[in-house]
This record gives C-alpha cells, sequence and structure tokens, in this order.
C-alpha cells in the first residue's frame, strides 16, 4: 500500500485558487501526536487550541476566521487515513460545539498508525510529502514545531522540477540587494544572507521567474513568507498590523519599512500584480480576524 500516493489524493477545499492546508496541517499534527503517544485518539477539546494556533498562522486569511472543526471532521473522508468516533456514535458535522459535546476524537486509521510502525522512514517521507506541496521550506520547522513533529535534523529539497537558474536571475536583477533593506553582504566573493524569495509560492504554482522573485536578506525572506511583511499594489512595503515590535531593533528592521518603495530590478520587470495579489490575499496577516 502507497501511503505517500495516498496523502498525495487528500481532498483539499479549494476555491478561486485559495489554498487550503488545513487537512495537511491536522496530518501533520497527528503524525506528531502517533509519535509521542502512539495510536491513543486525539481528543477534539484538547486539541482545539493548537489546531486553532496552526491555521491562524499557517492557513490563509479569512473574513469569518478559520476553525479546525471543518479538518478534524472531513479528513475522515480521505481514503482510509483518519477515524473519527464519538460518544454518541452520531455524526457531529463541521460545527465545533457539537464535536466537543459528543467527545469527538480521532485517530490515524490502524492500517496507517501500524505502517509507521513498521516503517521507520515513512513519517519523515509523509511529513516532507505535505510540507512541500504546501509551504515554503522557510516556513517547514516552524510547523513542524508547533505540530509537535520531530524529524532528523536537515533540510530537504521541495519536490518538483525547480528552475536552478532562479536563484542567480533574481540576486543579478536585484543587483545582488535586498528589495526591502538593501542588506548586500558578501564573503569570499559571493553573496552571503542573501535569498531568492518566491512571492508566489512555489509550492502553489508560483514560477520560477524574475517577476514572482524578490531578492531578500535571510530575515527578511522569513518575515515575507510569514505574512508579516507584505506588497502593495504600488510596490511599497507593508506591516502587517499583528506584528508587535518589543524593541528598537525590532522597530527598525520591520516595522519603520512600512511604506517604503520596493527596491526594483534594473533591467527586468518587477513583480507582477497578481502574484502580489495572490501574496496579499492569501499570506499577509491582516488585522486579527474574528474568532
Amino acid at each position: 500500500m502507497d501511503w505517500e500516493e495516498r496523502i498525495g489524493r487528500i481532498r483539499q477545499w479549494r476555491r478561486d485558487g485559495v489554498r487550503a492546508p488545513h487537512k495537511p496541517l491536522l496530518l501533520l499534527y497527528a503524525l506528531g501526536h502517533h509519535q509521542r503517544h502512539g495510536d491513543a485518539p486525539i481528543l477534539y477539546s484538547a486539541a482545539e487550541e493548537r489546531l486553532r494556533l496552526l491555521l491562524d498562522e499557517f492557513a490563509p486569511p479569512a473574513k469569518n476566521g478559520t476553525t479546525p472543526a471543518f479538518p478534524f471532521r472531513r479528513l475522515a473522508n480521505d481514503d482510509g487515513l483518519w477515524l473519527l468516533a464519538t460518544d454518541d456514535g452520531d455524526d457531529p458535522g463541521d460545527n465545533p460545539g457539537r464535536l466537543r459535546r459528543s467527545g469527538a476524537r480521532g485517530s490515524l486509521a490502524p492500517d496507517f498508525s501500524r505502517a509507521l510502525e513498521e516503517d521507520p522512514g515513512l513519517r519523515t517521507r509523509v511529513a516532507r510529502l505535505l510540507l512541500d506541496a504546501n509551504f515554503p521550506s522557510s516556513l517547514h520547522e516552524e510547523v513542524l514545531a508547533l505540530t509537535g513533529l520531530s524529524l532528523a535534523p536537515g533540510r530537504w529539497a521541495a519536490s518538483g522540477d525547480r528552475d536552478p537558474a532562479f536563484r542567480e536571475a533574481v540576486l543579478d536583477a536585484y543587483g545582488h540587494r535586498c528589495a526591502f533593506c538593501g542588506y548586500d553582504g558578501w564573503m569570499d566573493g559571493v553573496p552571503v544572507g542573501l535569498e531568492a524569495a518566491h512571492v508566489r509560492w512555489w509550492s502553489q504554482a508560483g514560477p520560477d521567474t524574475v517577476d514572482n522573485g524578490l531578492a531578500l536578506c535571510s530575515q527578511h525572506h522569513l518575515l515575507l513568507d510569514r505574512g508579516v511583511l507584505g506588497l502593495t499594489a504600488e510596490l511599497t512595503l507593508d506591516v502587517s498590523p499583528r506584528f508587535e515590535a518589543r524593541s528598537d531593533q525590532a522597530r527598525r528592521i520591520v516595522t519603520d519599512l512600512a511604506g517604503r518603495d520596493l527596491l526594483l530590478p534594473a533591467a527586468s520587470p518587477p513583480v507582477a500584480p497578481d502574484h502580489v495579489r495572490w501574496h496579499r490575499e492569501q499570506v499577509f496577516k491582516h488585522p486579527v480576524r474574528a474568532a
């Protein structure tokens, strides 16, 4: 039985291209729980707060809030990966209150749980598949930390056919300077601490083209992917109102960027409006959404 193929077939609700990492985040959380507690079930009421945090941090902004009830209930429909049980045996639907009152609990399907025990590398392969398909590599460690899943140290290359020339083309276009802060450090004749960032994530069909790229220092790359920093339609920088600068240094590095013009490439097209719009709608952290 090819569990990676099953994971790849998870049905993810999508509309108008909006990404939907809800089920993948629940599965990563469940893998971490299985790693610590074996096949013990996950009580919805006990996991709800952590699952809500995961969705709040790594799912796209939603006007009406994001509830973990949806993936907790709906993952049971996906190819024998997840089982849902209640005290009364009734289907609680996607209602958080009913899930709590019915003692709803979920667990990895017995065959899947057994396969994880018998194949030590399966957990890492499945986690890698879920991470690569839903998030940029800059966020993998944070996702793992919040799901409680521990994998072998080190990062992996994202799967798929990526263009190895993307990094060089983007750094050249921006003159080997961070497009946000102007950082331009070199060591031994090569840039150091400077990265080529995708505005629309590669995992979400973002192309390896200069008009979807930014040369950014490592810190600002992470903050872009995290939704702390974003771009306006006029290609000025924006800072999430949810970000809190707790020191003068944080204000200087992050908050003071608000309203600053983006450094534009000298001889290449700037970031395309469609990619700017995608990041603003699906990654940038807007004001705290309703509970």
